[in-house]
């Protein structure tokens, strides 16, 4: 076996909470041209749909399944569907988030409706995903993966309104450090990334600002915003046996500009 094959994920089965997103779908994508078989969740039919044809479009088998995954009865109907389907769960992708650039208040107004939307779908939806598919790991006995997605802005703060959302994502990471602890015990291991801006629909209203866009590249040293296609490679390291003695950790991808501060 090569090196490489341990990057490989036949036989795996991954479940990606918010695949019908930008990010999910690209990274579901890439899951399953690792080798795995791929579910995928969204609140919006459409999207799951699509992102689950896009993976089998790269080749591998997908389910869609629609879903509000910060719903404790609806993530175990996922993980039960996934199950039944594919008879195991092996890899959970928390990739529901953002919404940042949509509720930007100034922090001694911050409303509490606008902080518990962003808690809901940065924070909870983590939560209560990953406890589902925890859940079936452990009865399973195979081990797994928990991949979170957190944030340059859970340990840099931004002048721009985002006080609820720099503390869910200083949550995710948190919980991704004590969830590694925990869990280490059933072989299971949890890292997250967290990367900086990356281009997607969700943040087009920010970085359609030149000003904006100007000032975030000028603090990148790398020189551009960040990518989809820039968050697969530490995925699929999280996801697959290369990574089998790495857990609690938050892999940065930011072009450089935590490393600036």
């Amino acid at each position: 076996m090569s090196q490489l094959d341990a990057f490989r994920l036949d036989g795996r089965v991954a479940f990606v909470s918010g695949g019908g997103g930008a990010i999910g779908s690209a990274l579901a994508v890439a899951l399953g041209g690792a080798g795995a078989r791929v579910a995928v969740s969204d609140i919006v039919e459409t999207n799951a749909e699509a992102a689950a044809e896009r993976v089998r479009a790269a080749g591998a088998e997908s389910l869609a399944v629609v879903a509000d995954i910060t719903r404790e009865s609806e993530a175990e109907r996922v993980v039960g569907a996934i199950v039944e389907r594919f008879g195991r769960l092996d890899i959970v992708v928390n990739a529901v988030g953002g919404g940042a650039g949509k509720v930007l208040f100034d922090a001694q107004e911050y409303p509490r409706d606008a902080w518990d939307w962003i808690m809901e779908i940065n924070l909870r939806s983590t939560l209560v995903a990953s406890q589902a598919a925890v859940r079936a790991m452990v009865k399973a006995g195979h081990g797994g993966r928990v991949i979170n997605i957190s944030s340059v802005r859970a340990q840099l703060g931004i002048n721009a309104g985002y006080s609820a959302y720099v503390a869910a994502k200083g949550a995710v990471s948190s919980l991704t450090r004590q969830w590694a602890t925990e869990w280490a015990k059933h072989g299971i291991t949890v890292n997250a990334i967290a990367p900086t801006f990356v281009d997607t629909p969700q943040v087009a209203m920010l970085l359609g600002d030149p000003a904006f866009k100007a000032g975030l590249v000028n603090r990148v040293p790398l020189g551009r915003v960040g990518e989809t296609g820039d968050l697969v490679g530490a995925v699929l390291f999280f996801a697959s046996d290369a990574s089998s003695f790495v857990t609690g950790q938050i892999l940065t991808i930011d072009g450089g500009l935590t490393a600036t501060q």
